[in-house]
């Protein structure tokens, strides 16, 4: 009997078995600030303004002017659920996603293609993507409906390189999406200047409704993946698997072949337009931070030439501070400064976590192990490892290995008691960071911050000099191994 690929359909069938994990509902909802509304209740997480919480994943099953189309939104937005989709412990997912980078399945071709079960194509005389893609607002001030967690797949003009990322994408005319892509390590971004400096559009497809093993999996950046790693194979590790992947119809490009959504086109040469030119907020949509990121005057464009899906399709979509972009960007960075540690100062980095509080960029959590008196400041080096490979971050935490890194107050509690400001407190100024940080400004600090987008970084040492490790152990309980029965 031959084993069913893995896709987002599969995912939500084994999600479906745990329960408080997934919810549908039938209720009309507006793709149009509403459902995101809704959810920030249910479920959002992250830095979403408060009040929201953790929840169960959900399907929106009658959404208003798309009748036919489910809209799926929090899938990723839990750590614990994350685990459950992946057949790992929540708690070790970033050195499950470190092995998976270092043994990658590349993705293969198959002829089996599900995406491609409906074919709307742009010479079609009433093509109009707004009208096929349920894609939401997450605010009545969004620049118009996003594609908030569409991964984009292209080639280098040679097509000796692929790659796929994930970018916010604009609905701006009835064929017509911008995309931002920010400067910097995008690999995407770098195939894309090759073609504009030679004039020509490049063919891309946007790939909606996957597999998490994909969606997770191909937010990694350098150094972890350098240029010319697929980060397809992440998520074929992960599943031990092989993505499957099928010839676009109206470009030269691959699409991803279970996906529920795929959009095709070109990203055009020295084209550009206003994200905000249909609504004129001067706003985005909300980013990770918690802030609505300011409408770009200048994205790039695609022009799509078709829209493919599956039958009965599911159109997913994030919010954009959510929990889920701290399970999408967290994970991966997590996984990524765990193989730098334990490159360089093997054995003393135990874990790490990117907490909701830095929406998974911002902010990383590092356990330390000092096994003797050559290991002390061993943790500061750990920290200065971490920035200086990843630049969006800015918030580095020490702790000691009898801390839960996954536990705030227990961080906050070794803040409060093995940490003297004067003493333990590191600021790093005038380096680069992220430009999403709305307190990365001159004005904030004219100093340090000379053009948007600098920060200064922070080491907070919560970690026990070796030498006074005496004076710091916690309180010693029983050990009551069968605790659970007297819940019964």
């Amino acid at each position: 009997m031959t084993k069913e690929p893995y896709d987002l359909r599969k995912v939500l069938a084994e999600l479906k078995t745990h329960p408080g994990q997934y919810h549908a509902t039938d209720v009309a909802v507006d793709p149009n600030a509403e459902l995101s509304g809704v959810y920030r209740y249910i479920g959002a997480g992250g830095t979403v303004a408060r009040p929201t919480q953790e929840g169960p994943a959900m399907m929106f099953n009658n959404v208003k002017g798309f009748a036919g189309t489910r809209v799926l939104t929090g899938l990723m937005a839990s750590r614990q659920r994350v685990g459950l989709m992946f057949h790992h412990d929540a708690h070790t997912l970033g050195q499950f996603l470190n092995d998976a980078v270092e043994n990658p399945v590349p993705p293969v071709m198959v002829d089996d293609a599900p995406a491609h079960e409906v074919v709307h194509r742009a010479t079609d005389p009433d093509f109009d993507i707004r009208k096929l893609v349920a894609a939401p607002t997450n605010t009545p001030e969004d620049a118009g409906p996003y594609i908030t967690v569409g991964v984009v797949l292209g080639s280098n003009k040679a097509k000796t390189m692929s790659d796929v990322t994930i970018h916010r994408m604009v609905l701006e005319d009835k064929d017509k999406l911008g995309i931002y892509i920010m400067p910097g390590g995008r690999h995407i971004g770098a195939f894309a200047k090759e073609y504009e400096a030679a004039n020509e559009p490049m063919p891309v497809t946007i790939n909606i409704g996957l597999d998490p093993a994909i969606t997770i999996g191909c937010t990694f950046e350098p150094p972890t993946t350098p240029l010319g790693y697929n980060e397809l194979g992440v998520a074929g590790a992960i599943r031990q698997e092989a993505v499957g992947l099928t010839p676009a119809l109206t470009v030269d490009e691959n699409a991803i072949a279970r996906s529920e959504f795929t959009l095709e086109g070109y990203i055009m040469p020295n084209e550009r337009i206003q994200e905000d030119i249909n609504t004129h907020t001067g706003k985005a949509m909300p980013e990770f931070p918690g802030y609505d990121g300011d409408a770009n005057p200048a994205l790039q464009v695609i022009k799509v030439t078709a829209v493919t899906h599956r039958k009965d399709p599911i159109m997913q979509s994030v919010i954009g501070p959510s929990e889920e972009h701290v399970s999408m960007a967290g994970i991966p960075t997590e996984a990524s400064i765990l193989e730098l540690t334990n490159r360089a100062i093997p054995g003393k980095v135990l874990n790490v976590y990117n907490p909701p509080a830095g929406g998974g960029k911002l902010m990383t959590i590092m356990q330390i192990h000092k096994e003797d008196e050559a290991d002390e400041g061993i943790q500061r080096q750990a920290a200065l490892l971490a920035f200086s490979a990843f630049k969006e971050l800015k918030t580095v935490i020490l702790v000691d290995e009898d801390v839960d890194i996954f536990d705030m107050n227990d961080v906050m509690w070794t803040v409060n008691t093995r940490f003297q400001a004067d003493q333990d407190l590191l600021v790093l100024p005038g380096m680069r960071n992220h430009p999403l940080d709305p307190s990365e400004r001159p004005a904030y600090d004219p100093k340090s911050i000379r053009t948007r987008g600098m920060s200064s970084k922070l080491v907070i040492d919560g970690t026990v000099p070796f030498d006074m490790r005496d004076q710091f152990v916690r309180a010693k309980f029983m050990d009551v191994p069968d605790w659970q029965k007297y819940l019964k």
